[in-house]
């Protein structure tokens, strides 16, 4: 069942266009990879999907259960890598999509927090400085954050960027548990094709339009994914 559809979707950057008509959908339960060299067109298409920025001809149609209830994981900035908070206020902080900014959280916003912190495997430095982890575990915070504001999808843009092989493994093989366990629908940007033909069910690649979308056995086949491969991939 397709839970996201984008129609058309077209945006202008000045003369030139950084989204030429792009179709496809996104079926629940599925994990889809966007990729594509910089410039692609990646990261303005996930802004259009979460509602950031609309785009300038086309059409995003998402159920209605789903509208405002997608968790989002963005690239990290340097600032971000030093807040100053403890992991579980980081976590908590995603509810506040649900609950507003309100001066404390709910029973249940506090108890999904925990929940989603123990899925994750990070209860126990719950009390810890968030500046203090490493990427990796950084990065399950911030995953963990998204899923206390996700219903059902979650969008994470290069969650992976600077984080080692190893660490790059746990977070995929983690994303894919979400996936085939829980019943989450997750959309991933990434530079990653390797790891996007092992992990995913389908990828899109983009280059400003559509140049692929399918399973990683049909994207195998084409010239766009021909060198590259599953086989000694380090994720």
């Amino acid at each position: 069942m397709d839970i996201i559809t984008c129609k058309n979707i077209t945006v202008y950057n000045e003369r030139t266009k950084a989204l030429d008509g792009v179709s496809f959908s996104v079926q629940k339960g599925e994990f889809l990879t966007i990729v594509g060299e910089n410039g692609a067109g990646k990261s303005t298409l996930a802004r259009i999907i979460l509602g950031i920025n609309p785009p300038d001809e086309g059409d995003v149609l998402i159920d209605e259960r789903l509208r405002g209830k997608i968790g989002y994981l963005p690239q990290q900035s340097s600032a971000q890598r030093d807040f100053p908070a403890s992991v579980y206020e980081v976590v908590l902080s995603g509810n506040i999509g649900s609950v507003g900014f309100i001066p404390f959280y709910s029973r249940a916003a506090k108890a999904r927090a925990r929940s989603n912190m123990e899925l994750l495997g990070i209860s126990a430095i719950s009390q810890k400085s968030y500046r203090a982890l490493s990427g990796g575990q950084q990065q399950r915070v911030l995953l963990a954050r998204a899923l206390c504001a996700a219903d059902e999808v979650l969008l994470l843009d290069e969650p992976t960027a600077g984080l080692d092989p190893l660490v790059t493994k746990e977070l995929y093989t983690t994303v894919r548990h979400l996936c085939d366990e829980h019943g989450m629908t997750v959309i991933m940007v990434s530079h990653d094709i390797p790891a996007a033909m092992k992990y995913s069910d389908r990828i899109l690649h983009l280059a400003t339009s559509v140049k692929f979308m399918g399973t990683p056995k049909e994207y195998e086949k084409t010239p766009l994914g021909m060198s590259f491969g599953t086989e000694g991939a380090d994720v």
